[in-house]
């Protein structure tokens, strides 16, 4: 591909141009260039968010010419040959070109070399393998990179069992990439490699799984993807138990929280969210929103008083989550008031506690728990009244046997 980059700020940004001048001072002109996704996201007009190099200069030597620049640099990755320069508060990845010398699936153990079409050639799509100098002129080593981008194919480079078996993650960096880049149908060949190697996903840890799960479900339309993964018997070993792709289908369009679209793929039961979520190694506070989420998805015409108690009860993240489940059940209904009241009443605390008991009578101990679950009872069957509530308490402790003088 002959293209150079234009308009690109990135290129000519003064933290940038620190890192390019500190490298060439050690390794001479053309010893780094741009890497990756940074090419790819200019060249489609996405933002570009991270600058990735790669350079012939060994990790050591990489350090030691940012630190005489007075750059801060990190080894990030030694043993695959990164390290992190810090120019301006900004971070710049810094990759040797390498080769792999034996992988298994999960990683791979590397040497450097000094060969561009060799470093192009162990990564995993060919839109990924975009390099380009400090100018911006792009090169392709693969001869199909750039035009993979810009007409959004994602095509493994080389043979997709190879780099599929160099990397059993690839597979879902292929739905996702496909989620993100692609238009059309997925690459056949790539597909058939990732159904034809599903069961490697088992090898990979569930950290690095749900990463790239939750990646893909981010994306501004990931159905298409979800469906091929679906179709290759890849979506089942990532998201067992998926029960209703079309709720999942609706929901994409009324949200783009990946949390809420995972649980859309769940079936309504508390326990298999949470259970999803151990598997996934998902953070607490997510598997407690997923579990809480498959308590079922909420009528779109829920009555306000139902939706306060239920909002005490669930929390505000809870209830939006059932509405817009419910919603993705009921194409073209609306919820606009429910959301509205979900969003903005004012979730009240339980207005009483042990010290009015005490006020009134009773000694702490059990029964001061009890008093209280049956005031709140009361006090959310009656839609959360502001007043009355020692009276309220009185005619509850009058009641009771624990009452002590």
């Amino acid at each position: 591909m002959s293209a150079r980059l234009e308009g690109q700020a990135w290129l000519t940004d003064p933290a940038t141009v620190a890192v390019f001048d500190a490298l060439e001072a050690a390794g001479g002109r053309d010893c780094a260039r741009f890497v990756g996704g940074c090419i790819r996201n200019a060249l489609v007009g996405r933002p570009v968010d991270d600058i990735d190099i790669a350079t012939r200069l060994r990790p050591e030597q990489s350090m030691a010419a940012l630190q005489a620049a007075g750059i801060k640099v990190v080894p990030t990755g030694l043993a695959h040959g990164t390290v992190t320069a810090v120019s301006r508060h900004k971070p710049h990845e810094i990759t040797t070109l390498r080769r792999d010398v034996e992988t298994d699936g999960r990683r791979a153990v590397v040497a450097f070399t000094d060969d561009w079409a060799e470093d192009a050639g162990r990564r995993d799509f060919r839109l990924n393998a975009l390099y380009a100098d400090r100018t911006g002129a792009i090169f392709d080593p693969t001869g199909e990179g750039g035009a993979d981008a810009l007409t959004g194919r994602v095509v493994f480079v080389g043979d997709a069992a190879t780099r599929i078996e160099e990397d059993y993650l690839r597979i879902l960096r292929f739905f996702r990439f496909f989620a993100w880049y692609g238009r059309s149908a997925p690459d056949a060949d790539g597909l058939a490699a990732c159904a034809a190697h599903a069961d490697g996903l088992s090898r990979l840890s569930a950290e690095r799984v749900s990463k790239e799960l939750m990646k893909l479900l981010a994306a501004p339309d990931p159905r298409p993807a979800v469906r091929a993964m679906g179709e290759a018997g890849v979506l089942a070993r990532v998201v067992p138990g998926v029960v209703d792709p079309a709720a999942f289908e609706t929901l994409v369009d009324l949200s783009d929280d990946p949390v809420l679209r995972l649980s859309a793929l769940l079936p309504d039961d508390p326990g298999a969210g949470a259970a999803t979520a151990r598997a996934l190694r998902l953070p607490r506070a997510v598997g407690t929103r997923l579990a809480a989420a498959a308590a079922g998805p909420l009528d779109p015409a829920t009555d306000a008083r139902a939706l306060r108690a239920l909002l005490y009860g669930a929390g505000r993240q809870a209830v939006r989550d059932r509405l817009i489940r419910g919603l993705a059940l009921e194409p073209g209904a609306r919820a606009d008031a429910s959301l509205a009241l979900t969003d903005s009443w004012p979730v009240p605390r339980l207005p009483v506690g042990g010290r009015d008991l005490a006020r009134l009578g009773i000694a702490p101990g059990p029964d001061t728990g009890r008093l209280l679950k049956a005031f709140e009872a009361g006090w959310i069957a009656d839609d959360f009244p502001a007043e009355g509530h020692t009276d309220r308490l009185r005619a509850l402790v009058e009641g009771s046997p624990a009452r002590t003088g």
